[in-house]
Parts: C-alpha cells; structure tokens; sequence
C-alpha cells in the first residue's frame, strides 16, 4: 500500500463507504509477514516511496517465487534483482507477466501503471561493453521506479571521442550514473564536464590487477573531479536507486 492508497481508505473509513472492519483487517497487513523464512515488509512503499525490491542472490528459485506471490497480493509493481533463469522460471509460476532482463539479471512485474514523475532525465553511462550488464541493471531500476533513463554505452577513455561526441546527452540529464571497470577513469572524466551530481559504479570487469573491481573503486573514491560520490562493486542497482531519489527532490 502506497500513501495515495492508505489516504483513499481512510477517506473511505471517513465517509462511511469503507467499514472500519475492513480497513483495520488491511492495516494489520501493513508492517510486515514473516514468511518464516523472509519478513515481508509491506510497509515499505509507505514509508520511502518504492515497495521492497527482491535480491535473489542467495535465494532458492522456491523462495523467490514465494515471495513474489506475497507482494502480488499487495498489488505492487515488483523488481527483482540478481535473478537467475531458473529463478525466473519458476516466478512465471506466480506471475507469467513477469519480464525478464537476462544481461540485467532482473526481474519485472507491473500491477501498476509506471508513472514518471518528472521530465529529469537520468543517464547510464558505461565505459565498455563488458560494463553492460551492471549499465542494464542500473537503467531497468531507474525506469522501473518512475524515471525517463537515457543511456550511453561503451564511450570508455581508451576512445574518448566517442563520449564527446555525445555530450548533448550528458548536459541535458539531471542525474549522471557512470559505470566503469578497468581502471575507472571514466567517472572523473565525466565528473570534470558536467554541473550535475555523477553516481560512480565501478565493475569487477578487468584483468589481475583490477582486483575484482578495487583498483576501480579506489580511482573512483579518489577522483578529483567535484561531484561524484561511489556505490559499491558491479552495484547498479543501489546507482539507479540512488538516482531516482535525487531526480525525486
């Protein structure tokens, strides 16, 4: 339940057109269900604005579809993250709709009509290829929790070219997520262009000495270009999260 839902009920309780028993039978469902093996928090898209969102790593393909039909009975958009195919075979048991992004590892399921709720743009930036399934995961949760995303794909500083040429897109978005491996160069660059605040990804992609995305994790906290604040490793989804929040001020 959203708040624009729990103010049409009590409005309902109000006015008469609700009973009260019905209305204290759907508040009792709010804070949360255990599962007993998840505490479904059904009071989340209250309290922050977005419903909870389901990290499958870890999870059994049983357990998520489980919980995916937990949060249907609430009617809420779902987005599942860091899902497998198996995983998404069975959740089509709970709901054939459901989208899947393979590069993205995410799940999809509107009960909902998404709304955007401005017209700021967000825009994905990745530095190769290789960055794309974190970009993906970045751009599916940024469109998924109400934003206008466009993206820009493999304009790494080994071509540098190729993101001037495309600078059009960056000043014009409100909202700049930067994802990059290797070295991690690319946040900087971008940071040392634009007047808007850059969410710095760095990925595990690159050889040895990457260190599974650290020697781009640490570029990246030392950047000096001004603006740009860090997510953790390959974290696309805690970049599209954070950048819908600032397009929502």
């Amino acid at each position: 339940m959203d708040e624009l839902e729990l103010r049409g009920m009590l409005e309902g309780v109000r006015s008469g057109a609700v009973p009260i028993d019905d209305a204290v039978s759907e508040i009792r469902k709010l804070p949360f269900k255990d599962m007993g093996f998840a505490m479904i928090d059904h009071h989340r898209e209250l309290r922050t604005g977005y419903p909870e969102v389901i990290f499958c790593q870890g999870k059994t393909a049983e357990q998520v579809k489980l919980i995916v039909a937990e949060l249907l009975s609430a009617g809420s958009n779902i987005l599942a993250t860091r899902a497998r195919r198996e995983v998404y075979d069975e959740v089509l048991k709970a709901a054939p709709d459901a989208e899947f992004n393979e590069a993205a590892r995410t799940i999809v399921i509107k009960r909902k009509q998404i709304t955007v709720g401005n017209e700021k743009i967000i825009c994905v930036v990745s530095a190769g290829t290789s960055d794309m399934p974190v970009a993906e995961e970045a751009r599916v949760t940024a469109e998924t929790l109400g934003n206008r995303v466009e993206t820009l794909y493999d304009v790494g500083v080994a071509g540098i070219h190729r993101l001037l040429s495309n600078t059009d897109k960056l000043t014009r978005a409100n909202v700049i997520i930067v994802i990059a491996g290797m070295e991690g160069a690319l946040a900087s660059v971008v940071g040392g262009l634009v007047d808007k605040p850059v969410i710095a990804v760095p990925t595990s992609v690159g050889y040895g000495a990457n260190f599974g995305g650290l020697s781009a994790l640490l570029t990246m906290l030392n950047s000096c270009a001004s603006g740009v604040g860090v997510v953790n490793i390959d974290n696309g989804f805690g970049a599209g999260y954070l950048a819908s929040l600032i397009n929502r001020l």
